[in-house]
């Protein structure tokens, strides 16, 4: 291959991993219009899950704990250890001083046997995402703390991420969306200590069909990527805490002031995806542009980029 042909490629093959995220977003460029359009409207019959209000709505209340607890033990898999109750905990955490950072979950709560879990709906990449994971996780182990003379036991912490992205770099194979994350020791593998978890899903990566739904797992990945975009309950969801969390998720049933508040959760949710839609698409512009000054085709922009033809020629 020539020098410069060569150099060409690399360049290309370098622009298609940093962009790969933004042409996923560049998809969506029209859609949060539209769909609080058809929510004001009424043509959307169900809540959108990744809002604040609509995850705290189903998961976040005395009233459907049972959902979070159905949901959870789908998740975990834990066998003979299945939640049976869990006790909401305050979810706006104020650090021990006043230089503390203040650390806010969507949901925090323990289990009878001591368990804490933090749920979480991510709603967008952001850069030191796994580092605010690990910070937050540090709340709930403090929280054990005895004043006094303590041995310093401590009872399993969860956190629980729901990513509404996928994992940058392809950290994970395409196909892989359950992420279960132990302290291991890297020499032989092994579990060194199993108190402490991460478990991350890539919403974005599940594509499962109604037809192909055969665990518990499954129908609650199910439920959360496509709820906002059902119009009546699937008969594979059929079992009775999926009776009651589309009844809890119905617009109609609300009061005015709970529509007020879902709608008001509805445009904060589509403003913060559209900012990030711009600074996405004004990223690719600026990467295109570089590479159309270097001679790439603007055919190979366009697809690494996302960018249409016509865009592309205006730069």
């Amino acid at each position: 291959m020539p020098p410069k042909a060569l150099r060409f490629h690399f360049f290309f093959v370098t622009l298609q991993a940093i962009i790969k995220s933004i042409a996923t977003m560049a998809d969506k460029k029209n859609e949060p219009d539209e769909t609080l359009n058809e929510v004001l409207t009424g043509r959307e019959r169900f809540i959108n899950p990744y809002t604040d209000f609509g995850f705290k709505k189903l998961f976040g209340t005395e009233m459907n704990k049972d959902l979070l607890i159905s949901f959870l033990n789908a998740l975990l898999d834990i066998g003979k250890n299945r939640i049976t109750d869990v006790q909401y905990l305050n979810s706006d955490n104020l650090g021990a001083g006043q230089d503390d950072r203040r650390s806010v979950f969507d949901v925090y709560c323990k289990t009878k046997d001591g368990s804490r879990f933090i749920v979480e709906m991510q709603k967008a990449e952001q850069t030191y995402f796994k580092d605010r994971s690990v910070y937050y996780a540090t709340t709930p182990i403090r929280d054990q703390a005895k004043k006094g003379k303590w041995d310093y036991h401590l009872e399993n912490v969860y956190t629980v991420g729901i990513l509404n992205f996928v994992f940058p770099d392809n950290e994970y194979p395409a196909d892989s969306y359950r992420h279960e994350i132990k302290l291991k020791d890297v020499e032989d593998n092994h579990i060194f200590y199993d108190k402490l978890t991460f478990v991350y899903l890539e919403m974005p990566k599940f594509n499962k069909t109604e037809d192909e739904l055969v665990t518990m797992f499954d129908k609650w990945m199910f439920v959360l990527h496509n709820l906002t975009f059902l119009m009546e309950r699937p008969k594979a969801l059929q079992d009775r805490v999926f009776k009651k969390l589309f009844k809890q998720a119905e617009i109609a049933q609300y009061d005015e002031i709970e529509r007020r508040q879902y709608e008001a959760s509805l445009k904060e949710y589509w403003d913060y995806t559209s900012t990030l839609d711009t600074a996405a698409d004004n990223r690719a512009k600026k990467i295109a542009k570089k590479f159309k000054v270097m001679g790439l085709p603007a055919e190979q922009i366009a697809e690494g980029t996302g960018l249409s033809l016509e865009v592309i020629d205006k730069l």
